[in-house]
């Protein structure tokens, strides 16, 4: 019995050597983010393409990704030199030549340019991701997302499959698959595969995914908006910055690839209107917009507007150099027309580099 019990301990050993062996390239399948903090921040093409282009300050942005590009019911991303479902204004639907020329321009500022697809919001012109995914076509939305990366110069493609989408997709077991295929290809290319995510359950994406992606997004912000959360509540506290941060590091999300999302943007109740940009909170309420996160007074039936000031943001940065490796921005447009939000950011995450100390 002691032999055989010898020769099971071998056995064992040599199954976890294997599997270990095998489990190590998955976890490596992402390579790590280069040491210098991120700053990711999403460009709406969907409000107009051009005209964010035209308008939109880009300096200190590493990342920008491009929102959203969808895939029609077949599964193809474009057709004839034109996207099936990318909106980059009223009525208008981008070109493969647009995102090329788009491309272009933004990394001429030294950015690295990401395809972003899905979104909050999955237009009429969308196919049903659920069950492009769950049929053969699921690999014509792969194959597509990379013939774009290759022709419009892409430094990689960002998934933003959200909320009841997410779920259904991840329990019908098809969520990680196309992940890991997709991932697989874009390393082959050099190039990335990022993220964004909830982080409530039913939001979240699993943590089998985590390893395939070179940043996780936490998206910590609307907590509460216009039809939704807990009244008198605010959307995107420094408390739930801090809790979201701390979940993903559980998950298993290393530091160098977890970014804080960040909010450009309020939400109103009462008697103000639902949503507001910084720049017009700056606008009409400068010393409010610059050191506190509400209007008026937070409670339920109370007239108020709950956004991050220029203080948290700046504190919110702070905390993400802290734990993570930068941040992320939702969305780009929504800073004043000198960049306020995005220099402070910039100068954060510059300052808490020059002080963490070395190993």
């Amino acid at each position: 019995m002691q032999g055989v019990g010898t020769d099971m301990q071998k056995i064992i050993q040599a199954i976890a050597i294997i599997g270990t062996a095998l489990v190590m390239p998955a976890l490596a399948a992402a390579p790590a983010v280069a040491a210098e903090p991120v700053m990711v921040g999403y460009l709406p093409a969907f409000k107009g393409l051009e005209e964010a282009l035209r308008t939109t300050p880009i300096d200190g942005y590493t990342h920008i990704n491009i929102a959203f590009a969808n895939p029609d019911a077949s599964g193809a991303l474009a057709s004839d030199g034109e996207m099936t479902c990318m909106a980059v204004g009223s009525g208008e639907h981008a070109s493969v030549a647009m995102l090329r020329e788009a491309v272009t321009r933004l990394k001429r500022k030294g950015a690295k340019v990401l395809l972003s697809v899905a979104g909050g919001v999955i237009p009429s012109c969308s196919g049903d991701w659920a069950q492009l995914l769950a049929s053969d076509r699921g690999a014509a939305v792969r194959d597509g997302l990379l013939e774009l990366v290759d022709a419009a110069g892409f430094d990689g493609i960002d998934i933003d499959i959200e909320g009841a989408l997410l779920t259904q997709i991840d329990r019908e077991g098809h969520y990680t698959p196309f992940i890991a295929e997709l991932s697989k290809a874009l390393k082959a290319r050099g190039k990335l595969l990022t993220v964004a995510t909830a982080s409530y359950e039913g939001g979240m994406i699993p943590v089998s995914s985590i390893p395939y992606f070179d940043l996780v997004m936490p998206m910590s912000y609307d907590a509460i908006g216009p039809s939704w959360g807990e009244a008198g509540s605010e959307h995107s506290t420094y408390a739930q910055a801090q809790r979201d941060l701390d979940l993903w590091l559980r998950r298993g999300v290393a530091p160098e690839r977890l970014a804080l999302g960040l909010p450009f943007y309020g939400y109103g109740f009462g008697s103000f209107d639902a949503d507001y940009a910084f720049a017009s909170l700056i606008a009409a309420s400068p010393h409010e917009a610059l050191t506190q996160d509400i209007i008026g007074e937070a409670c339920d039936s109370c007239d108020y507007i709950t956004f991050n000031s220029l203080a948290t943001i700046r504190q919110k940065t702070r905390l993400a150099m802290e734990k993570a490796g930068g941040v992320m921005v939702w969305e780009m447009t929504q800073d004043t027309h000198d960049q306020l939000l995005g220099r402070t950011i910039e100068a954060s995450l510059r300052s808490a580099k020059n002080t963490q100390k070395p190993d």
